[in-house]
């Protein structure tokens, strides 16, 4: 294929490397310095990923201006803002099971004092136990936060994962209690 490739050939070309394994990251950059059509090129992988059109567009315009700071050749390196951007993100609609533990880590996250921003993505998602093994590792110092509201938010949202079944179920099942253990020390203070 050549420069000037449109979309219509691009997201085809997306779907199939998706479904041999390859990343996002991967892709936009092969597409990119094949084509030379960055735009494009990170498009059609939003759209091969399920990204629906509008928000793909949306997140472009973000990001388009940065493009001009990158030559041809650094490709790879787009395709590292990109993602760290969390333009690949697929956003995940949850049922009102998974949305209520999503809310519950979201007030944890706030009784926390907030999060890295590598977790927006998790959030995004819908990773949940990972977000909740994440928050369960959480050491609060210096008064931050609010470690009560932070450990009730976290004790249910550890019973409701814990209600389900998965590989990491040993791992929430330790989390959990570590988080009943530090709800129950902060109430006896």
């Amino acid at each position: 294929m050549n420069r000037g490739e449109g979309e219509d050939a691009l997201v085809p070309e997306a779907k199939e490397l998706l479904a041999a394994g390859r990343s996002e990251e991967e892709i936009f950059a092969e597409l990119a310095a094949r084509t030379g059509a960055w735009g494009v090129c990170a498009l059609a992988v939003c759209l091969a990923l399920g990204v629906p059109r509008p928000d793909a567009q949306a997140r472009l315009r973000e990001v388009e201006p940065l493009f001009a700071e990158f030559s041809v050749g650094e490709e790879e390196l787009v395709a590292t803002v990109l993602t760290m951007g969390h333009v690949f993100i697929v956003d995940r609609v949850l049922d009102e099971h998974d949305e209520h533990i999503r809310s519950l880590l979201e007030t944890a996250a706030g009784a926390r004092g907030g999060y890295p921003g590598s977790l927006l993505g998790w959030f995004r998602s819908g990773e949940l136990t990972k977000i909740f093994l994440y928050f369960a590792k959480t050491r609060f110092r210096d008064g931050r936060g609010s470690p009560p509201d932070f450990w009730a938010a976290m004790t249910t949202a550890g019973e409701l994962l814990a209600g389900r079944d998965g590989l990491d179920q040993e791992e929430v099942t330790a989390g959990l209690e570590r988080c009943r253990t530090q709800a129950a020390a902060i109430g006896a203070q």
